[in-house]
């Protein structure tokens, strides 16, 4: 008699993601003259995907094809699985965050003017030898497969996508990065021209993430380069996305055009900004409040009603051992 044991971060259907609409999105920004007055009284949300008050109606073939499209579908890997529906792929492809594109709620029209061929990824810092690789070239390289992980915002709302990519610790095997490297830092593309919130001054562009080389080959840490069995669309971070569930939305940085191996803990693109309410580690956490909001509940896209917030949005069993001999309150391990 074979019997399934759940996995930690598996939820009842009863939390599932139906296909219907939902959340109102907060209003970020004013304009720009406002800008440093709310750098100042620390009014930001950190950037993550949003929910939308009205499903929109996405393009089908908004921009260039994508040349790797011919990869996917890819295997599903059966490690990592939900017990609730994926999202629709509507909600998580039409309402995203992406400041680098401005932050109207339906920014996701605004990225497809991104390029996506060339795009060079570079590998350097305390690594063997610096590379710089093409998007395509990388690809080959990589055992790409299927995920299914939820996402937790840290403005309290979640949902359910099935990720193709690679475990990131592959790509820092191909970096070889020296013993003493402790981290990695990640930086996004900087484009000006087709990226107009990159026009934003009071912003620290380009946008950076870090992780500890510990977090960064731990076996959740990926690099999404597909989407609903097809690449990534530009607004959820084409070509290359960082997927690390057990922490907030705002560390998974989309666009990513470079990985530094470094000594130093990097300071991220929102810890700069307002560094008591977005710090580097970021672990989800329901019993930690945001300052301005309680992070106990979220809400399930398409769900009109709360569910309990998991430690670790629900993958403690697996990263808990990372953070064993630090002190939360410390080492702010959830902010």
């Amino acid at each position: 008699m074979l019997i399934r044991i759940k996995r930690g971060w598996e939820l009842p259907e009863s939390a599932a993601t139906p296909e219907s609409v939902y959340l109102g999105r907060r209003q970020l920004l004013k304009a720009a003259a406002a800008g440093p007055l709310l750098l100042g009284t620390g009014s930001l949300l950190a950037g993550c995907d949003e929910g939308p008050s009205q499903v929109a109606q996405a393009s089908e073939n908004v921009g260039e094809a994508d040349p790797s499209a011919g990869l996917y579908p890819v295997e599903r890997n059966p490690r990592y699985t939900l017990d609730r529906p994926v999202t629709e792929e509507k909600l998580a492809t039409t309402y995203n965050n992406y400041y680098e594109f401005g932050s109207s709620k339906n920014i996701w029209q605004k990225a497809q003017a991104l390029p996506l061929r060339p795009w060079t990824v570079t590998l350097d810092g305390m690594v063997e030898e610096p590379m710089q690789i093409g998007i395509d070239e990388l690809l080959a390289k990589m055992p790409l497969e299927e995920r299914l992980y939820r996402h937790r915002c840290v403005e309290a709302w979640s949902m359910a996508v099935p990720y193709s990519g690679f475990p990131m610790k592959a790509l820092v095997d191909l970096a070889r990065p020296l013993s003493s490297a402790r981290y990695v830092r990640m930086e996004t593309f900087l484009n000006r021209e087709v990226a107009s919130g990159q026009n934003a001054a009071w912003y620290p562009w380009p946008y950076i993430e870090g992780l500890t080389i510990a977090e960064a080959t731990h076996e959740l840490a990926f690099i999404a380069t597909g989407l609903y069995g097809k690449p990534i669309p530009k607004q959820n971070g084409a070509p290359l996305r960082l997927a690390v569930p057990w922490k907030y939305g705002f560390k998974h940085l989309k666009g990513i055009v470079r990985f530094e191996f470094t000594d130093k803990r990097p300071v991220s693109f929102w810890e700069e900004i307002q560094g008591g309410e977005y710090g580097f580690w970021a672990n989800v956490n329901p019993e930690v409040s945001h300052p301005r909001w309680s992070q106990a509940t979220e809400r399930v896209l398409g769900v009109d009603e709360r569910v309990p917030t998991l430690l670790y949005n629900g993958y403690g069993e697996f990263v808990a051992d990372l953070y064993k001999d630090m002190d939360p309150v410390k080492d702010r391990l959830f902010m």
